[in-house]
């Protein structure tokens, strides 16, 4: 399955603009103290069987699909509530949206437990899957909120920009996470070819 980690790694590097560390503009001092109270982000065998999964290729191929889906679906959104007109077409939307959130949680889960042992909470992404249950419960309520009728049209689109402004802020956490990770991957093989060539 290195295939299935590559596409994660092609995902990462089309955002990764940034030619340096996070911390790079700092001191010498800050460096060093950095480096030491770095953690990788996986283990040699986390690693391994994060290659092995079949859950890596899944959601290599389903992050970018959300994303997609979201940006339709804000596009829609944000013409209902300036024009009044499309509202059918942004539910629709949303909807999609929530269900491909939902896939994509599942086998998020799933896929955690392959690498890390369990299914949230994993002390590498804890932060990353405590938002994502903020992201779950603004997706659900809108749900709730359009079967129930328990809302306006406006109120309802309102509600679905708040998940998607959580989205957003969560789809961050995880880019910048395995930015951090694919550097420290880099830095590891650059640092095996030094001591090969060293030998």
């Amino acid at each position: 399955m290195i295939f299935a980690s590559g596409i994660l790694d092609r995902c990462i590097a089309a955002v990764d603009f940034c030619p340096w560390p996070a911390h790079a503009a700092a001191s010498p001092l800050q460096r060093r103290g950095a480096q030491t109270q770095r953690r990788a982000l996986y283990t040699a065998e986390q690693r391994r069987r994060r290659d092995a999964s079949r859950w890596t290729l899944v959601q290599g191929i389903l992050a970018p699909l959300q994303f997609a889906v979201f940006l339709i679906s804000l596009y829609l959104v944000m013409d209902y509530l300036a024009t009044g007109q499309g509202y059918a077409l942004a539910t629709g939307s949303i909807v999609l949206k929530t269900l491909v959130l939902y896939t994509i949680m599942i086998t998020g889960s799933l896929w955690e437990r392959d690498v890390f042992g369990r299914y949230l909470f994993a002390p590498a992404f804890f932060w990353e899957d405590v938002v994502s249950m903020l992201v779950l419960a603004l997706h659900s309520a809108y749900l709730v909120a359009l079967l129930g009728g328990l809302m306006a049209p406006r109120e309802l689109m309102l509600l679905a920009l708040a998940a998607y402004i959580s989205y957003v802020v969560n789809a961050a956490q995880f880019v910048l996470k395995l930015r951090a990770a694919r550097r420290e991957q880099q830095r590891s093989t650059e640092h095996l070819g030094l001591a090969s060539l060293a030998k």
